[in-house]
C-alpha cells in the first residue's frame, strides 16, 4: 500500500530533522500536529541539498546536485519518488500548493555553493533569498494553508526571519566556511582582517531583521505561532551569545547553545506564550 510508503517517507524526513538539528526539531514539536509532517518534509529536503554541497567532499558534488535537481522535478511531475525525502517533499508541495519558483530559487543558491564565489552585495542578497528566505516562504505556505491574503501579509516577515537565521548561521560557521569550504558570504569583507567592527556591522543588520520578523510571528495562525516563536528564541539566544563573543574567537571556534539551555528556553518561551506576552 502506498500509504505505508508515505508514512515511511515522512518518518525519514522527521528522523533527518532530528539527526541534524535539535533546535528545529524542538521548534517543530511546538507546531500543531497537523502541520508537523510537512515542515519535517521541507527541512529534510533542504538538508539533503545542503549535505551535497557542504559535506560530500570526496564525490562529484556538481553531478550529485544536478541529479538531485532532476529527481526533484521528476518527483513533482510524476507525484512519486523512491527517495523517501523527495517523496515526502513532493507530497507536501502538492498538498499545500507550494510555488515551484521557490524551489527553483533554492536550488539556484545550492548551485552557487558548488564553486568559490566572491560575494558582492547583490550576490549576497541573491544567495540569502534562495538559501533561506524562500525556505521560510515554503513553510509559510504550509502555515497559512491556502489563505493567500494572509500569505501576502506575512511574506515580508517570513523572509526577514529566514534571512536573520541564515546570517547567524554564517557567523556561527565562519571558521569552517572559510577554512574548510573556502567560502566567504559577507560582501566586501576581507576575512584576513575580520574584526569586532566588521562583526558589529553585520550584527546590527541581523538585529533589525529580528525586530521586524517578530511582528510577523505574532500574526501567524495559532497552529504555527508558538513553534516559530520558539525557533526565533533559540536563534535569538545564539545571536546574543555570538554578540558577546570577540571576532577572533568567532574565527577559531563554532559557537553553540547547549541542549540543556535549549530545553530551558522552550519552557520559558511556553510560559511567555501562555501568559500572552507574545
Amino acid at each position: 500500500m502506498k500509504k505505508l510508503f508515505d508514512e515511511l517517507s515522512f518518518q525519514v524526513s522527521k528522523a533527518t530533522t532530528e539527526k541534524y538539528s535539535t533546535s528545529f526539531s524542538l521548534g517543530i514539536l511546538a507546531l500543531d500536529s497537523s502541520i508537523r509532517p510537512a515542515i519535517y518534509a521541507i527541512y529534510g529536503y533542504v538538508r539533503l541539498a545542503d549535505e551535497i554541497v557542504d559535506s560530500f567532499h570526496s564525490y562529484d558534488k556538481q553531478r550529485l546536485l544536478a541529479r538531485f535537481k532532476e529527481q526533484t522535478y521528476q518527483s513533482l511531475e510524476e507525484k512519486i519518488s523512491l527517495n523517501p525525502i523527495l517523496q515526502s517533499f513532493q507530497e507536501t508541495v502538492h498538498r499545500y500548493d507550494i510555488d515551484v519558483a521557490l524551489i527553483e530559487q533554492f536550488l539556484h543558491s545550492m548551485e552557487m555553493d558548488l564553486n568559490p564565489t566572491e560575494y558582492n552585495t547583490e550576490k549576497y542578497k541573491e544567495y540569502i533569498l534562495g538559501s533561506a528566505e524562500v525556505v521560510g516562504l515554503m513553510c509559510l505556505q504550509v502555515f497559512v494553508n491556502g489563505d493567500k491574503a494572509m500569505y501576502r501579509l506575512l511574506k515580508p516577515y517570513a523572509m526577514k526571519l529566514g534571512s536573520a537565521f541564515q546570517k547567524i548561521n554564517f557567523l556561527r560557521d565562519l571558521k569552517d566556511d572559510y577554512e574548510v569550504l573556502g567560502r566567504t558570504y559577507f560582501p566586501n569583507v576581507d576575512m584576513a582582517v575580520f574584526d569586532n567592527n566588521i562583526k558589529s556591522t553585520i550584527e546590527s543588520d541581523i538585529h533589525a531583521e529580528f525586530q521586524e520578523a517578530l511582528i510577523g510571528i505574532k500574526k501567524l495562525p495559532v497552529s504555527a505561532r508558538f513553534g516559530v516563536y520558539l525557533a526565533y528564541k533559540y536563534y535569538l539566544s545564539l545571536f546574543k551569545k555570538i554578540r558577546r563573543t570577540p571576532a577572533q574567537r568567532i574565527m577559531s571556534e563554532r559557537i553553540r547553545i547547549p541542549n540543556g539551555q535549549k530545553v530551558s528556553l522552550m519552557m520559558q518561551s511556553y510560559v511567555a506564550y501562555k501568559m500572552a506576552i507574545l
